[in-house]
């Protein structure tokens, strides 16, 4: 029992051991891989280069591992080889080219356990020179060349260049070390041929030396392509036109003779064109006709082709017009819908040796519209309601001359403006004014007035654009003065109504009044009284009324009138009622005016007066009473003791 828990413990701990693998009673590590280029990472072209992975693995039992190592180069594998040796992996790469350079990485694969190398950068340098060779040194004029460039041993993707001179022929890209390429020299004479190339590594791209020249003489074709063309001189459009291509003998080589079948063959064509357009062909002559048309879009071109050899010659033809293209115009240069106007289509210039004025004649197109002529060329009439295209034909000797398109756009006359207040028109504080018309066409210009008298023009040239004029008045009545006029023609303008729109009047002399029923007037009142505190002020309601008294910030009453006045009403006043008091009013003006303030003093109530009198009567009564008893008190006791002194002398 003890063995087996020593054994099972010792399996245990290998599992958790790191990169450790458990399998069929083996076990295993991978300590360490790492790449190596040999001889060096920095090399010159044609230097043999090996790669060299190396790894380290630790494992139980005798038996070899398979062991499956991948090269990669810029992240990508470009090598993969399965070895159960335990020697390292070599990737050669003899006669180094610049197409190896880059960044290079090996990987092990053991049973699903993985481990790469760093990233190791090999560098070669140095480009072979490129070779040229042609198929030909000595060519006819247009005949082909064919040109084959040689990158020797070169790898990779590269791009050929080949040059006459200093001028590039032609470029292409293949991902061998040759390229061959067609191409023809298109003048005689000596001409020196050279290529050169361009390889890609990664992101960069080196390039070559240049190649050997090689010399190509171009000789000139033992015969001539002839284009003529009758007549010469002075021709007219609506002239008559020959044309005539040919191929004739015109070398003065003794070598070459009329008589050589290879001159003229069945291979030969003559191809006779304009521009773009091909007019004729044929075996060694070309005969056409044509009437002469002025501002020809290309040249004649007479184009031989014999095999691979093109020959060309072109010439020019200057043809005269026979009158000029004609123009169109409108007069008066802008009308409105309904109006008339004139239309005049006219050639400013003719030939005047070949052509007599009555023979050039003016149409319109369309023939249906509504302008009726006047005179040779000039057209008058009634302008449409919609926008209408116009073409003047001018027409002489079978020449038909089409001036460019007018459009005629008739604008709309401007409608009656409307005339409001935009937002709230308060007295004294500036306000805007908004003129605008239905219809019309821009641009339109709008004036204000007050009184018929101009104040303000505005042009509103585009439809986004409004006419707001900012205005201010001091009373209510001269809102009524305000117009506006729109115009967009010559003729008079068109104007609006008078501005209508409620005005509100800022409040002002606010006055608190305060009184009873029987004293409305006066402040004085008694307890048991009813009060009024009546707010009036001027300007326009409705108004909203507020009372307070002095010591409180909170109003005692609030309330809203038509009226210019409301009142706030105190019944059966008592002492408490005492104080000051005011009231404020605003309206839409939103300014807000206070009164004066008012000191109301309740007095005490008459009855109360009356007990208070009789009480201060009675008690005055009382004490005069008092005062008189105690008078002749003191009067009876001064006799008594007068007389008794007397009656004592006496004794």
């Amino acid at each position: 029992m003890a063995v087996f828990l020593l054994l099972f413990s010792v399996l245990l701990f290998s599992c958790f051991l790191p990169r450790t693998v458990v399998y069929a009673q083996r076990s295993f590590t991978i300590r360490d891989i790492t790449l190596s280029i040999e001889p060096g990472p920095d090399v010159r072209r044609d230097i043999n280069v090996t790669l060299r992975c190396r790894a380290i693995v630790s494992v139980s039992g005798q038996e070899a591992l398979s062991r499956e190592y991948t090269i990669y180069k810029d992240s990508r594998p470009i090598y993969t080889k399965a070895s159960s040796t335990l020697e390292d992996l070599l990737y050669p790469l003899p006669h180094s080219r610049v197409s190896n350079s880059g960044r290079y990485k090996c990987a092990i694969n053991i049973q699903g356990q993985q481990m790469s190398s760093r990233v190791q950068k090999l560098t070669v340098t140095g480009l072979s020179k490129p070779l040229l060779h042609l198929n030909k040194s000595l060519v006819m004029n247009g005949e082909e060349l064919t040109a084959t460039c040689t990158a020797p041993n070169e790898t990779g993707s590269i791009l050929f260049y080949f040059y006459e001179g200093t001028k590039e022929i032609v470029e292409e890209q293949v991902n061998s070390d040759q390229v061959e390429v067609k191409f023809r020299l298109d003048s005689e004479g000596i001409h020196w041929i050279h290529c050169s190339y361009k390889v890609f590594v990664g992101g960069d791209s080196l390039k070559s030396n240049e190649s050997n020249s090689v010399i190509v003489s171009v000789k000139e074709l033992p015969f001539a392509v002839v284009l003529e063309i009758a007549p010469q001189s002075r021709i007219y459009e609506g002239d008559l036109v020959f044309i005539s291509c040919t191929v004739s003998n015109g070398s003065e080589d003794p070598h070459l003779s009329s008589e050589d079948p290879h001159l003229i063959s069945e291979e030969t064509h003559l191809y006779l064109s304009q521009g773009n357009k091909l007019l004729s062909s044929g075996h060694t002559k070309v005969n056409y006709s044509m009437m002469a048309l002025a501002n020809s879009p290309e040249d004649f071109e007479c184009k031989l082709e014999m095999g691979k050899i093109k020959k060309t010659t072109t010439k020019t033809v200057l043809v005269l017009e026979l009158f000029s293209t004609p123009t169109l115009t409108m007069s008066p240069a802008e009308v409105f819908q309904k109006e008339y106007l004139t239309l005049t289509c006219k050639s400013k210039s003719y030939a005047s040796e070949r052509l007599r004025p009555e023979e050039l004649t003016y149409t319109l197109d369309p023939l249906q519209s509504l302008l009726i002529p006047k005179e040779d060329g000039v057209f008058f009439g009634r302008v449409l309601q919609y926008d209408f295209n116009y073409t003047c034909v001018a027409t002489a000797r079978g020449i038909v001359k089409r001036s460019p398109t007018l459009t005629i756009r008739p604008k709309v006359f401007v409608s009656t403006p409307k005339i409001s207040a935009v937002g709230l028109v308060v007295i004294g504080r500036p306000f805007q004014i908004l003129c605008q018309s239905d219809t019309g066409s821009l641009p339109i210009n709008y004036t204000l007035m007050e009184d018929y008298e101009p104040l303000r023009t505005v042009s509103v040239e585009r439809s986004s654009d409004q006419a707001v004029f900012t205005v201010t008045i001091s009373g209510s009545e001269q809102i009524k003065r305000y117009m506006c006029e729109a115009k967009n023609s010559r003729k008079e303008g068109e104007l609006s109504k008078r501005l209508s729109v409620a005005v509100v009047e800022p409040l002002t002399e606010p006055t608190l009044i305060a009184g009873s029923a029987k004293f409305p007037n006066l402040p004085d009142v008694s307890e048991g009284d009813h009060l009024y505190l009546v707010c009036s002020v001027k300007g326009t309601p409705p108004v909203t009324f507020k009372w307070y008294r002095v010591g409180s910030e909170l109003p005692l009453y609030i309330t809203m009138s038509h009226d210019t006045n409301a009142d706030y009403q105190i019944p059966a006043l008592s002492k408490d009622h005492s104080g000051t008091y005011y009231c404020e009013a605003v309206n839409h003006a939103n300014n807000v005016v206070r009164s004066d303030p008012v000191v109301i003093e309740v007095r005490l109530a008459l009855w109360k007066k009356s007990v208070i009198g009789g009480v201060c009567l009675v008690a005055l009564v009382v004490s005069v009473v008092l005062l008189a008893l105690r008078f002749r008190s003191k009067r009876g006791k001064r006799q008594a003791a007068a007389e008794l002194s007397v009656k004592g002398g006496q004794r």
